[in-house]
């Protein structure tokens, strides 16, 4: 591959004079404009023709890893495949034109899409009503938050403002707390990985009058699914607080049980995680927030308007594409995927829980740490077989964590082929730890300094007057 064009920044390859485009001749004559939104300097933008901006870019997004090129096992983040139809659907003009001013009358069609998926979800959660204003699930959290807390001071009781999380937790659940002005308290985990019932009883003796929810996900984060829910519930609820789903892992539940039925009262649902929409990287997301009888008043405006429609039009496809009859495979098949991943590599990789998962589960790194070779090492080799790597160090519960989620869209052949890499790899762990420790090798950009970057990022471009960049 010409590395000029593939290892450049386009302003690397910007040339003086060089243009791109020409203009058509101005028949409109000239219209200053005023001074003060004038630049005092002319902005530095590269100049380039039109072949080499093609090429740089479609070299560049050639690079770019996503599930349409390949297993993408990223554990907690549910990265299954994105149906071309939802693709067309939501890209048709009566919905992709839309404009969130638009007079109410002109925008009926896509309303009914709304309160059709709204109708879908409730099936399928076992909450009644849902609000679509949230973008995101982590926006969403803090929206169920608010309507607790806003349940709370309806009650007249204005001194609840504590939230119990697991220690399994995903980070997100006490930072939107934070924001909602409330305070974590953690509870323990078992051994076996679910939540600590003792500890949590505890808690609620000592503080339960402080309490206002407690947040689970569920299966947790560790893939597993827990089973004391019904005693949990009826702890949290005996001291006057509410039960809080963290919809992240709701994909392996699909068809199988439903949050509402097992007593929680709000939870969001990642639109773009359990129904299919492209995200990563920061969006696009929706996280709707779903409440059971009696607490629909109190779901607050976070947003002048809907969340993103277009994951709405997706995630209405998927679901119409799949039935009432098939939405119920979904959850069958990502655990079988994930049980068959799990004991094809528990010889050589360390499973601190040995039991059956759900839609994922956590290694804690090599069964032989004598090599030296971490988790990290693991991941970045992984790259050089063309895998994006799992989600690693998270959860915190294991010091060399690694989060494999296949979900239900993979067929047994790619399984396999995974499979042998990670064994692959293992056995290069044992025969040349060193190949590890310096991967990936085959990457346009090697081994980067993860500290450095994150402590001194560059983001932005700049030009020396040397001419060095």
């Amino acid at each position: 591959m010409n590395n000029r064009l593939y290892g450049n920044l386009i302003f690397e390859l910007s040339q003086e004079g060089r243009r791109g485009y020409s203009l058509p001749r101005n028949n409109f004559g000239a219209y200053p404009i005023p001074q003060e939104l004038c630049r005092q300097t002319e902005a530095a933008l590269p100049e380039c023709d039109e072949l080499t901006v093609v090429r740089h870019y479609t070299n560049l997004s050639n690079n770019n890893f996503g599930v349409d090129t390949g297993f993408y096992p990223l554990g907690s983040c549910t990265m299954k495949y994105n149906p071309k139809i939802n693709e067309e659907v939501a890209a048709m003009p009566q919905f992709q034109n839309l404009h969130p001013m638009q007079p109410a009358q002109t925008v009926r069609g896509a309303q009914a899409v709304i309160a059709l998926l709204g109708r879908s979800l409730s099936e399928l959660t076992g909450l009644p009503h849902f609000t679509f204003k949230p973008y995101a699930g982590a926006h969403g959290e803090l929206t169920g938050l608010m309507t607790i807390d806003s349940y709370h001071r309806e009650q007249g009781d204005l001194t609840r403002k504590k939230v119990i999380v697991p220690d399994s937790a995903h980070g997100t659940n006490p930072a939107s707390a934070a924001v909602c002005g409330l305070e974590i308290v953690e509870v323990k985990s078992l051994a076996d990985g679910t939540v600590d019932v003792e500890d949590l009883r505890r808690i609620v003796s000592e503080q339960g009058p402080q309490i206002a929810a407690m947040m689970m996900t569920n299966p947790n984060t560790l893939g597993l699914f827990e089973t004391h829910i019904p005693e949990i519930a009826e702890l949290i609820h005996g001291c006057g607080a509410l039960m809080y789903y963290d919809g992240a892992n709701l994909n392996p539940m699909l068809g199988a049980c439903r949050p509402g039925d097992m007593g929680f009262d709000v939870m969001h649902v990642n639109l773009h995680k359990t129904f299919s929409t492209p995200h990563g990287g920061g969006g696009p997301g929706a996280g709707p927030v779903g409440v059971r009888e009696g607490l629909q008043h109190l779901l607050p405006a976070v947003s002048p308007y809907h969340g993103n429609f277009g994951v709405m039009m997706r995630a209405y496809a998927y679901i119409l594409s799949l039935g009432r009859d098939h939405v119920k495979e979904v959850g069958a098949l990502a655990t079988l995927n994930a049980n068959y991943i799990k004991e094809s590599l528990k010889d050589v990789y360390e499973l601190p829980i040995d039991t059956l998962c759900c839609h994922e589960f956590v290694f804690d790194g090599l069964k032989d740490k004598s090599t030296g070779v971490t988790t990290m090492d693991v991941a970045k080799r992984l790259l050089d077989y063309g895998y994006h790597a799992p989600t690693i160090y998270f959860p915190l519960l294991f010091h060399e964590s690694l989060m494999i989620e296949p979900t239900e869209n993979e067929s047994k052949e790619t399984l396999d082929e995974f499979i042998a890499v990670m064994r692959q790899i293992a056995d290069e762990a044992q025969t040349n730890p060193d190949l590890l420790k310096t991967a990936p090798h085959t990457t346009p950009i090697g081994r980067v300094d993860d500290v450095l970057a994150a402590k001194q990022p560059i983001v932005t471009y700049k030009q020396m007057s040397n001419g060095n960049n």
